[in-house]
């Protein structure tokens, strides 16, 4: 019974079986209640007609003979029935057909009450008991009649008499009863079969939805349901796919956070790497010169020591910010600012490292350029001096950065360009994951690559759009676009 098919064809066939003889039940017994009913409204006032006839023949006396010759002649005519004389206690006088002797007449006394109600018109049908078969009630037709001055005496006809019994037990026993069974044994046969292709059309689906899911599990993940047709199965076909769509993404999710961890950890071994071992060797050289260290050498020494923990100390906060990027726990305090001044102040304090490097800095501002926009001040003044110092870092000497602030629809923008070496095709979508360097010789003069990611998360938390575009040898554009325009100032 392990086979869900199965399960659902023996509980079907069982339920058919059970409605089948719950209807033959029910049908059997309508269809007799429904005759009851017929006979006794036909017949209804059979026994008025007969009290009249009756009543003369019982005035004075009582001739048992007279009135069974006077029965059988009715009963002749009707044999379907069974007449009585009852008096008003309910007991039998007089009886016809001659099946009078299986009953002792000073012995049967009726309940008289279904008698009064039918007398008085209650509403049809009305059964009494049949004194030939005490124990089953049976239609009838009743009318009071007076016997030798006794008031309240009944002439009580049985509509459906004992022949009219048997006669009717006969046929249903055998054509009824055979015909019943016969069509329900075709309705069963069809029902049957026609619940049984459903149902194994609808196991099917179910055994390739388990197939699909099986097969999921082994690690076949390209496996999906075919979706047929636009009801439950469909809907969890399709809940399933979208649910191994997600899992494929979690999963390619997980092998890249797994891999960026690896090139996380191999890249920061390399990054502090290379100064502490500067620091070691340096601060070794000084212990072992000793006294006959000079001063210069000495301030040299310090100086290399100093600048390498400078970048080491610079290492450290830059994973400590983006590790609080990354697991949400910075909040920005939005204000309103001005784009144009802090633009401005960002390239009054990169302007001496620009001539440094023999790089011109400019700012380009729109016509109105007091427009404001709402941001932590601090997160975006982090944010834009990551970008700006790329920019630089990346531009040869002769060469030009440029900082623009426009205003394009809905959005506020900010690029920045330079006229650097730019970025291959290939580098380009990579420019901000952690580490990442265009340059694979790592020059110790460039950054430890997380300026760019540390831009980018503090960008999205403004719920900017930031963009890059590039062209070897011409150089590179970021494009910051801010939602909302700028509000007035």
């Amino acid at each position: 019974m392990r086979s869900f098919y199965l399960k659902i064809a023996v509980i079907f066939s069982a339920i058919l079986i059970l409605f089948g003889l719950l209807v033959v039940t029910i049908t059997m017994r309508a269809s007799s209640d429904i005759a009851k009913e017929a006979i006794q409204k036909t017949n209804q006032d059979i026994t008025a007609v007969l009290a009249k006839e009756f009543q003369p023949m019982l005035a004075k006396s009582f001739n048992q003979d007279e009135i069974e010759e006077k029965l059988t002649e009715l009963s002749g005519k009707n044999p379907q029935f069974d007449f009585y004389l009852l008096s008003s206690t309910g007991y039998v006088k007089s009886v016809i057909p001659a099946s009078k002797e299986k009953i002792a007449l000073d012995q049967i006394a009726l309940d008289t009450e279904p008698l009064d109600r039918f007398i008085n018109g209650d509403p049809l049908p009305i059964l009494a008991s049949d004194p030939l078969n005490p124990d089953r009630e049976k239609p009838f037709s009743a009318a009071n009649i007076s016997i030798m001055g006794s008031e309240g005496c009944y002439i009580y006809v049985v509509l459906e008499g004992d022949q009219f019994t048997q006669a009717t037990a006969m046929i249903t026993e055998s054509y009824i009863m055979r015909g019943t069974l016969i069509l329900l044994g075709v309705v069963f046969i069809i029902s049957l079969v026609t619940g049984l292709f459903v149902f194994s059309n609808l196991t099917s689906r179910l055994e390739k939805i388990k197939k699909t899911v099986k097969g999921f599990e082994r690690g076949q993940l390209n496996e999906r349901i075919e979706v047929e047709g636009n009801d439950e199965l469909s809907e969890l076909s399709i809940c399933f796919n979208r649910m191994a769509d997600t899992l494929v993404e979690n999963m390619k999710e997980i092998q890249k956070t797994d891999r960026l961890r690896r090139e996380l950890v191999a890249n920061v071994s390399h990054d502090l790497r290379s100064p502490i071992a500067s620091i070691q060797g340096y601060l070794e050289t000084i212990q072992m010169k000793g006294d006959t260290i000079t001063r210069d050498e000495l301030h040299n020494y310090f100086g290399t020591v100093l600048s390498n923990t400078k970048k080491l100390n610079s290492l450290i906060d830059g994973l400590f910010e983006l590790s609080k990027l990354d697991a949400e726990e910075v909040t920005p305090n939005l204000e309103k600012i001005s784009m144009a001044e802090l633009i401005q102040d960002l390239v009054q304090q990169f302007r001496p490292i620009a001539e440094k490097r023999e790089v011109t800095l400019e700012a380009q501002f729109p016509t109105n350029p007091n427009n404001l926009i709402e941001a932590d001040i601090g997160l975006m003044s982090r944010a834009l001096t990551n970008l700006i110092d790329n920019a630089i870092q990346h531009t040869p000497e002769g060469g030009k950065v440029t900082i623009a602030t426009v205003e394009s629809g809905q959005d506020f923008v900010i690029e920045i360009s330079d006229t650097g070496c730019g970025i291959s095709e290939e580098d380009l979508p990579h420019v901000f994951d952690r580490f990442y360097q265009a340059d694979k010789s790592r020059s110790e003069k460039q950054g430890a690559g997380l300026g760019l990611a540390i831009a980018q998360k503090i960008l999205h938390l403004h719920g900017a759009e930031v963009m890059v575009s590039s062209i070897e040898n011409r150089g590179t554009t970021f494009r910051v676009a801010l939602p909302g325009n700028g509000i007035p100032a």
